[in-house]
This record gives C-alpha cells, sequence and structure tokens, in this order.
C-alpha cells in the first residue's frame, strides 16, 4: 500500500510501512522482456570464450562480441569463434559481432585517401567474413561505426535554427585534396556603409562564399593568360592573317615566304598559338573539374558550352576563331558554374563510406553465394564524430543500399531483387547513449527524441547505454538522462523486436557487477515472459528477506520497533491495551 499521513490517535501511519508500487500503474515500462536483452564482453580481452561463459550466468541470452579494437580483434583465434557458436548452440543464446572501428570514409587527418578508403573495406569484409564463424546458420549481425576518426559538423539544435541556417560548426572538405576546415560564425562589416553595423556571416554562407572565390579564382588565372595570348596575336594580325589558311593547307611553306617581317611575325604567331594549346589543356582540366563536381542543372549548362565550343572550332582551324571560341568558354564557365569543390564533411562521409559499406556488403553476399549472409549494421558514433545524427546514419544506410543494388544489378540480378537483399542485409544500430550526447550542444529531450525517429524506418540493431549528455560514459540505463522510453516509442514495432545490446563499461569498471538487473529495473520488463505485471521497475518496493518468513513482508520489522513485541502498544482501538485496565476492549486480557 502506499505512504500515508492518516492520523490515528497520537500518531500517524506515515513512515511504518515500507510500501510497494502498484502493479496497475508501473513507472516507465518499455516492455522489454529479458530474453531481448544482451551484453557485451570485455573489449580488452581476446579470450572471449571464458567471457562468454561468464556473462551468460547474468541470465543474458543474447553476447556481443566486442572486437572493437583491431589489434584484440586479430588477436581472437578463429577457433574460439568457432567454440562460442557451439557454447550458443548449446545454452540457446544468439551471438551478434561489434567489429574493429576503422574509418570508413577514407578521410585522415591529412586528407582523403582512395587507399585508406579501400584498406577500410577490406577490414570490413574480412569482420563479415570471420563473424561467419560465431553463426555460420544464420543473418548475424555485425556492427560498425559510421564514422571514427574524422570530427563532426555541429548542428545547431531544432529550437534555435533559422531558414538556411543549419551549423553552429560546420567542417568542410575539398573534394579533390580531402583538406579539412571548420567554418564558425564570423562578423563582417561592408566597406562604404554609412554606419558600421556588423552583420553576421553564417557557416553557410561562408561555404558558399569559398566555393565562388575558389572558382573565381582559377577562371581568373586562365583569363589572364587568354589576354597574353590574345595580345600577341593581334599584334602580328596584320602581317599574318591572310597567310594562315595557306600555310595550314600546305599551299606553301613556311621557308617560302620572303618578307622577314612576316618571318618575325610567324615566329610570334606559332609562340602565340602554342600558348593557345596550352590554355586550351588547363582549360579543358577546369572544365573536367566542373562536371565531376557540377549539380544536376549545372550539367546541362556544361553540355551546352561544350557543344558550341565544337561547333565554332569544327567550322575553321583559324587560331582567331579558336582563341574567341575559348575566351567565351572560359566567360562561361566563370558566370553560370560554381561547382562545389568544398562541401559538409558529413556530405563527403557519406559518399566515401557507402562505397566502402555497399561494396563490402555485395562481396560478402557473393561469397556466400547468398545464403546465411551476415547482417552489415552501421551504428551511430559518439556525437562529436561524424555522421553521429540520425540524419548522418539514414544517409549512410540508404546511400549504402543503393552501392549494393548497383553492383548487383552490374552482375546480372533484378534491380527488384536486389533492392530486397540490399534491404536485408545493411540497415542500422541505434546507439541511444552516443545520440544523447548532442546534449552538449544544447540540444533538448525533444532534439534527441527527433533524432531516433528520423533512424526508424532503418533499425534492426539497439546498444543501451545511459550518461548525463556530455562525456561518453556508459552506465545501465536508467542512471543518466537518456530518455530511453520517448526513443522507443519513436522506434515502435521494430524497436520492441531488435536485440538490445546493454553496453555498460563504466558499471563493469568501477562496480565490478553486471548491469544486467538494473538494466531490467530501469526498462521496467515483466518479470515473466507475458506483458504484464509484475514488473522489474517494482522489485525496489518487493525486497525482503528470502527466510523471513512471518517476519518479512506480512509483520515487516517495524511493526515490533513501533508498537513492542507482544503489540502491547497498540491503540485500543485497535484491540490493544486500555489506559490504566487490566485487559482489552475485546478479551478483557492484554494481548501477549
Amino acid at each position: 500500500m502506499p505512504k500515508s499521513n492518516y492520523k490515528i490517535g497520537d500518531y500517524k501511519v506515515s513512515d511504518i510501512y515500507q510500501g510497494g508500487y502498484s502493479t496497475l500503474a508501473p513507472s516507465q515500462n518499455i516492455y522489454t522482456t529479458s530474453g531481448n536483452l544482451g551484453l557485451t564482453t570485455d573489449p580488452r580481452t581476446a579470450n572471449i570464450l571464458q567471457d562468454v561463459s561468464a556473462k551468460l550466468s547474468t541470465g543474458a541470452r543474447h553476447i556481443e562480441v566486442e572486437g572493437v579494437s583491431p589489434e584484440i580483434f586479430d588477436s581472437i583465434p578463429k577457433q574460439q569463434l568457432k567454440e562460442v557458436y557451439r557454447l550458443s548452440k548449446l545454452t540457446g543464446i544468439d551471438v551478434s559481432l561489434h567489429a574493429p572501428i576503422v574509418e570508413p570514409s577514407g578521410l585522415t587527418q591529412q586528407g582523403y585517401s582512395e587507399a585508406e578508403r579501400e584498406s577500410a573495406e577490406r577490414r570490413i569484409i574480412d569482420s563479415l567474413l570471420r563473424a561467419k564463424d560465431l553463426n555460420p546458420d544464420g543473418n548475424i549481425p555485425v556492427n560498425f561505426h559510421s564514422a571514427a576518426g574524422i570530427p563532426g559538423s555541429q548542428f545547431l539544435p531544432y529550437s534555435k535554427r533559422k531558414e538556411d541556417e543549419e551549423y553552429k560548426k560546420l567542417i568542410i572538405v575539398n573534394r579533390e585534396s580531402g583538406k579539412m576546415v571548420p567554418l564558425e560564425p564570423r562578423i563582417q562589416y561592408a566597406l562604404g556603409e554609412r554606419n558600421l553595423k556588423p552583420e553576421t556571416i553564417t557557416p553557410e554562407q561562408e561555404l558558399d562564399m569559398i566555393n565562388k572565390t575558389e572558382w573565381n579564382n582559377s577562371t581568373s588565372q586562365l583569363l589572364f593568360q587568354k589576354e597574353r595570348a590574345d595580345e600577341i596575336l593581334e599584334k602580328q594580325r596584320p602581317f599574318i592573317e591572310h597567310l594562315i589558311e595557306d600555310l595550314n593547307s600546305g599551299k606553301f611553306k613556311e621557308s617560302d615566304i620572303p618578307s622577314p617581317e612576316q618571318q618575325v611575325a610567324l615566329r610570334h604567331f606559332r609562340n602565340a598559338e602554342a600558348y593557345l594549346q596550352d590554355l586550351h589543356k588547363q582549360t579543358n582540366t577546369l572544365f573536367s573539374k566542373a562536371a565531376e563536381f557540377a549539380d544536376g542543372h549545372q550539367i546541362n549548362e556544361l553540355r551546352r558550352i561544350s557543344e558550341n565550343f565544337r561547333e565554332k572550332t569544327e567550322k575553321s582551324k583559324n587560331p582567331f576563331t579558336h582563341s574567341q571560341a575559348m575566351n567565351e568558354v572560359i566567360h562561361e564557365l566563370r558566370e553560370k558554374i560554381t561547382p562545389k569543390m568544398y562541401v559538409p564533411i558529413e556530405e563527403f562521409a557519406v559518399e566515401k563510406a557507402s562505397q566502402t559499406f555497399g561494396n563490402a556488403a555485395y562481396k560478402t553476399y557473393k561469397e556466400f553465394k547468398g545464403k546465411n549472409v551476415p547482417l552489415l549494421v552501421i551504428e551511430n558514433p559518439p556525437a562529436e564524430v561524424a555522421l553521429s545524427t540520425g540524419e548522418g546514419i539514414r544517409d549512410v544506410v540508404k546511400k549504402s543500399r543503393e552501392i549494393f543494388v548497383e553492383n548487383a544489378k552490374k552482375e546480372g540480378m533484378s534491380e527488384s531483387q536486389a533492392r530486397k537483399e540490399a534491404e536485408k542485409l545493411i540497415g542500422a544500430t541505434w546507439d541511444v547513449g552516443h545520440i544523447n550526447m548532442l546534449r552538449k550542444y544544447g540540444y533538448s529531450e525533444e532534439d534527441i527524441v527527433k533524432e531516433t525517429e528520423k533512424i526508424a524506418p532503418y533499425l534492426k540493431h539497439i546498444h543501451l547505454s545511459d550518461n548525463f549528455g556530455f562525456e561518453h560514459t556508459e552506465l545501465p540505463m536508467g542512471m543518466g538522462n537518456v530518455p530511453l522510453k520517448e526513443m522507443m516509442n519513436k522506434l515502435g514495432e521494430k524497436g520492441f523486436e531488435a536485440k538490445k545490446i546493454i553496453e555498460a563499461s563504466a558499471w563493469w569498471q568501477h562496480f565490478k557487477t553486471s548491469p544486467f538487473q538494473e538494466s531490467l529495473e530501469a526498462l521496467g520488463s515483466p518479470v515473466y515472459g507475458l506483458k504484464m505485471a509484475p514488473y522489474w521497475s517494482q522489485a525496489p518496493g518487493l525486497y525482503q528477506g528470502y527466510f523471513s518468513g512471518m517476519e518479512g513482508p506480512w509483520l515487516p520489522q517495524i511493526n515490533y520497533e513501533t508498537f513492542g513485541a507482544g503489540f502491547s502498544r497498540l491503540p485500543s482501538e485497535l484491540g490493544g491495551s486500555m489506559p490504566g485496565a487490566q485487559g482489552s476492549r475485546m478479551s478483557g486480557r492484554q494481548m501477549e
């Protein structure tokens, strides 16, 4: 019964009984059964067989082998992986794998490297192949971080965003070199204003300015060289223009030109012509760069520019015509095209990481001929890392599936079948503790829940850990401020069905006990398999000694402390002795 302050006689019935939780209204129940929860092995040990055996004694029905460190993972003998599989068959548990943390995009602090991206792809394929030893009979989930060693942009909380303003701090990447540049809001004063009024330049505006400036600088260099070539041509034009067609057609040779002035002019003309050829190569390089990094509308403009140039230069081989056509190309590239040479790091990382994940998933699919293929699940890393938001994980999962489909179609698979396989084999892991770390950037609980909603359609796996939104601590659920119940409501049926792995390294480290019971209590899991009372969240109100007998929940110790061993101090209204009398109201005798 709940505690009460009801007054009887000269005392109150408060703080006498411990009370308990109402089975009709349990608090914060998420209805996750114990059979849906799992524990991780210790990421510091390669002796996973011993660790799995120890974790099984806690009641966990799912074990995730932690191979987050590449060195530790490579120290696990394949025989141990196979023995864990045999143990799982004996005990009826499920097994998953957290693969080594690698940077799948190929980005490093020095810039982008295709060799690094290919190396990450090989590492991911190796992890998927080795996971087969843990479960050769099913689609074992293998967990990979969407990003590892690259910083992420800081997004503004939803409540503070304005139109076309999304970033508090934006990390941009040069798509050619892979070099990273941080951008933050800055103050700018305009030259010529009557009153000096500061204007705030947002990271988005700064990015647009950098792209325009970079492109204008490139085209300006070509225009300068073009003007130099034109200057030479125009000086020699009166002397040589009428001879050009005859020289080009072979009617006479340069040695046949009698006039010394024309011979000098011809030499200058040939120098200008070589200058134009070099300019043509540089313009073509710039045109190619524009085509590589332009958007759909700009691609159409580039097609038109290329076609106009081809028509003009095919009609006449005259260098003066060629120079004019080149001039038009450079000006149109400058005025109508601004390719995105710099992009947000999230956009760049999605493109490259998806290529890695999509290729790895398809190559593994081919290796096992489509049967019992391990699942590639992509996890949101801690919030300071790139691709850590719901939008980032959603985008990399979608793009990875597209890469898988492209690879499959090239080898003859129908598009519908390829998409079906991609959706089955590539999905998302949602780490509720990692996303909660957005709080240190000003995100509210509502903002955190919105991020969860974005990932819901792609969910296959869940990692449970609690924190206070600042550090990458890993506590059992309920010991921090992760809004798990609200998250689970957004994840819906997929969230309920997904395996939930308890990651609580801080709890293991400092308290040396299993976090399994604490997690059951925080989740409000039902004690039995049905979604009904009693719940583990009610356990604190039911704690009593197992051998307590009638001194347990029926007659708590507080009774004896308050009323004495024989209940001699009970009020007369409840059958106790009356003051000054020799017996009780009911029997005439004192209660013994």
